[in-house]
């Protein structure tokens, strides 16, 4: 296992057309930190199945937007899209997972991280990567953050909607199925933000129902921190591995496998991204 040193990839524009946005990339690493060496009970296969390793070339829209994040480490070491609290392991799918989302264990026997070995890892990449994401939207001119994802096509066994097959791309702001915000909580962008961003996937992608709203996924701990600690509208963006895994790799997720697929289907991403803002300048 290589050592894996403690950084995040960090890019802000210097490139025009610069878009007003903030492209956070949570989930697309694969690597695991030295420290955790030889404790997975997971194959190097599982690791990435478990990862969302093609979301970082589906997304890679650094060049041309106002600020861009991402990470090298696999969310089965530490998911950056999960609160602090509880601490591990009483959270299964917490930032240090007990057990994947159809039930495998993550660690070898007797081999779970301690807490001061949690404290390392949180340390090293999981405050960083929230902190970095602080200072992008305060010096960079952000003016809307997407956190970005894929989906496998049908829910896990220990998912909210396990064997239920789902939509190809899902938006969330935190909200109900129009994106309007639920009673007691609050929306992490404008209802009319999130139903026009809907309408252009679907114009793109000549799609109806198939793009669904906070359905199965309404948004993570970063677009939900994040809206609260700086009021920049967020949204997830959810696109469904049936969009560019063949069904005989979808298991695998190889980027090698579906490279020319991912790289259409990333410039017509963009396409939406950038005529929602253009035509509709934030839904305003």
């Amino acid at each position: 296992m290589k050592t894996l040193t403690p950084t995040l990839i960090v890019y802000s524009g210097t490139v025009t057309p610069r878009y007003p946005f903030l492209i956070s990339i949570p989930h697309g690493g694969t690597d695991i930190p030295q420290e955790l060496a030889g404790r997975l009970a997971l194959s190097r296969h599982e690791i990435r199945y478990y990862s969302d390793p093609v979301t970082r070339a589906l997304y890679s829209f650094g060049s041309s937007v106002q600020a861009f994040i991402e990470t090298p480490v696999s969310r089965m070491a530490v998911d950056l899209n999960r609160p602090p609290l509880p601490i591990p392991p009483r959270d299964p799918d917490g930032i240090i997972k007990v057990r994947t989302i159809d039930g495998k264990t993550v660690y070898r026997e007797g081999l779970f991280p301690d807490m001061n070995l949690i404290h390392r890892l949180m340390m090293a990449w999981y405050f960083p990567y929230h902190q970095h994401i602080d200072e992008l939207i305060d010096h960079r001119g952000v003016k809307i953050a997407f956190d970005c994802h894929s989906m496998l096509p049908v829910g896990s066994g220990e998912q909210k909607d396990a064997g239920r097959r789902r939509p190809l791309i899902c938006l969330g702001n935190n909200g109900d199925r129009k994106g309007r915000a639920r009673k007691s909580s609050i929306a992490t962008c404008p209802e009319s933000w999130i139903n026009a961003l809907a309408d252009e996937f679907r114009s793109e992608f000549s799609l109806g129902s198939e793009v669904a709203i906070n359905n199965p996924f309404s948004g993570g701990f970063i677009s939900n921190a994040h809206y609260w600690r700086k009021g920049v509208p967020w949204l997830q963006i959810e696109i469904n591995r049936s969009l560019y895994e063949p069904e005989r790799a979808r298991s695998a997720a190889r980027s090698s496998d579906c490279d020319g697929s991912v790289t259409a289907l990333r410039e017509r991403i963009w396409r939406v991204l950038a005529t929602f803002w253009d035509q509709h300048d934030g839904g305003t």
